[in-house]
């Protein structure tokens, strides 16, 4: 009896009740809705669906409309705002009928996102299932992704004061912040799954390195929101030159504002910064190889892929089943990239 009680006691402490594994595998599937979530906002862009709804509703918003004079309605507002002045002046009902889906169902993704994540960790918190060093970070992801759904609205709310797209710096952050949460998502659940096999393990750490990588991944993607906030994926639909020339004419130079908002300067940038990236992903895949070949494998397969979208893409004139494919690979780039970070970080 005597050699028995330490193992019963033991099993009543909280890092056994614990459920790091439980707890990966939830974080996993959060993972997966914002991966669907990209997807669906990429089609919203392409299809400039995103002024549809011209109203924030978080709860009653969920409910379409249902009636003819509430999709009556619904148009009105949308005939009252700058886009449809500029763009889709005698758009029919029907057509509307197709931008709005979009712009809904990616609004409804977003709430049901909130919902999968949020109420999960109030329970797993109640139940002391989380373990105790990934608590705050949990908290502070539901925080960041409150904060995204303000970004959405404001994003939307640029572009109906007076124009017919959304500014291209709030298209830019909001991506950002969803590969962000993302990112962070993907990182938790792989620390999960290292305390799954030992509830004792030192957690990954962050290094300097992967900082760097992950940074010079990262202005390839703002570069990438840009250009597909100013439409400027369309300006040149040759490979590797614009409209004939290495570096495109028709750039004006407004001082450092050019690197932000000058479609050709910013299409130049978002083509030829992918190199950069890829140099630099391809010197994580060689080190993070005999550590997790699977994450290296994942790097080479996404990024070689995304390069290839990406000409294709130019090439199609942002032909929109390409376009969104070099969008979602995009995500999965940096998904790669997380887990071969991640992978460097616990085993060096």
């Amino acid at each position: 009896m005597t050699v028995l009680a330490p193992n019963i006691s033991r099993l009543d402490t909280p890092l056994a009740r614990t459920r790091p594994d439980l707890i990966a595998r939830w974080l996993f599937t959060v993972a997966l809705m914002i991966l669907m979530i990209v997807v669906v906002g990429g089609i919203t862009r392409l299809t400039n669906s995103g002024l549809s709804i011209t109203e924030w509703k978080p709860i009653s918003g969920i409910i379409p409309p249902l009636s003819d004079k509430a999709w009556n309605a619904e148009f009105a507002q949308y005939k009252a705002s700058a886009q449809y002045a500029l763009m889709n002046t005698g758009m029919s009902l029907a057509a509307f009928k197709h931008i709005f889906f979009w712009e809904y169902i990616h609004r409804v993704i977003a709430r049901l996102l909130g919902v999968v994540f949020a109420l999960p960790l109030l329970w797993f918190i109640i139940k002391r299932q989380i373990p105790k060093r990934l608590i705050g970070r949990l908290v502070l992801i539901l925080a960041l992704g409150g904060m995204q759904g303000a970004v959405g609205w404001l994003m939307v709310a640029s572009g109906l004061a007076g124009r017919d797209k959304v500014e291209p710096v709030m298209l830019a952050a909001h991506l950002s912040m969803a590969l962000l949460l993302l990112s962070a998502l993907i990182w938790t659940a792989l620390d999960c799954r290292t305390l799954a096999i030992n509830p004792t393990a030192r957690l990954a750490r962050f290094t300097p390195f992967a900082g760097v990588v992950i940074a010079l991944l990262g202005v390839q993607i703002i570069y990438g929101a840009l250009t597909a906030g100013l439409r400027a994926g369309v300006i040149a639909n040759t490979w590797p030159l614009m409209n004939d020339h290495l570096f495109p004419r028709g750039v004006t130079w407004s001082g450092g504002h050019s690197f932000i908002a000058d479609p050709y300067l910013v299409h130049f940038i978002h083509r030829w910064w992918a190199f950069v990236a890829f140099v630099a992903l391809m010197l994580l895949a060689r080190r993070v190889k005999p550590l997790e070949r699977k994450a290296s494998v994942a790097i080479h397969a996404t990024v070689g892929t995304q390069i290839l979208l990406g000409i294709a893409t130019v090439i199609s004139g942002v032909a929109l089943p390409l376009a969104v494919a070099h969008q979602f690979t995009g995500a999965l780039t940096l998904c790669a990239t997380i887990w071969g970070a991640h992978a460097f970080g616990r085993k060096t």
